[in-house]
């Protein structure tokens, strides 16, 4: 069985919940920003429940993934990452946004320093958290049984998981990419992903 620890559906893989993404409702006037920077999906969905006029605003996506619901929400994606990691995706758009007024729409915490690039290179950028990420109940989930495939795709992934659950040596793990692979505990053993993608992930296991 593979194992997906998060609430996205994806096809041969089951979800196991781990981790919960809660809104932070808040009132963010928009008006004086020229552009949006999205990492992450979650960030689209909160901003979409707290004020529509975003989708006037030009988007700057970490991901296919990330722009495909900006578009499904009637957003304006007008430069997709060709890294997926943030460190790059900042140092590919810091040129492109020199000068602008910029709102970086972010979770409550952040693994990379695409705030300090970006800032360090003329982008007048502004913050707003507007999600985070918590671990869910361990009572509401179900232990994976032997020898599933567990793919761990943030470093939230593998704090939640591991607060549940002890490792059994008959899994395997594939973590998605080098950043959240910095929180795998060192005894794990580990298949890194060859795209930091889900369904690359997926893929792994089945191979």
């Amino acid at each position: 069985m593979i194992y997906i620890l998060s609430e996205k559906k994806f096809q041969n893989a089951q979800n196991l919940s781990c981790i919960v993404i809660k809104h932070i409702k808040k009132d963010i006037d928009l008006l004086s920003y020229d552009a949006l920077v999205f990492t992450s999906k979650n960030g689209v969905e909160a901003i979409d429940n707290m004020n529509k006029s975003w989708k006037n605003l030009p988007s700057y996506s970490i991901g296919s993934g990330t722009s495909k619901v900006i578009k499904e929400l009637g957003g304006n994606v007008v430069y997709e990452a060709k890294n997926s990691y943030g460190n790059e995706f900042a140092k590919e758009i810091k040129k492109r946004l020199s000068g602008k007024k910029v709102l970086f729409l972010r979770a409550k915490e952040v693994t990379s320093k695409l705030n300090k690039i970006l800032k360090e290179n003329g982008v007048l950028l502004d913050e707003e958290i507007v999600y985070e990420t918590i671990c869910n109940d361990c009572k509401n989930l179900t232990k994976p049984e032997s020898g599933s495939c567990i793919i761990f795709s943030s470093p939230s992934t593998i704090k939640c998981f591991f607060k549940c659950f002890e490792w059994d040596s008959s899994y395997k793990a594939v973590v998605i990419g080098e950043v959240t692979l910095k929180a795998l505990p060192k005894d794990i053993p580990y298949i890194l992903s060859d795209k930091p993608n889900i369904p690359s992930c997926i893929t792994k296991c089945q191979s």
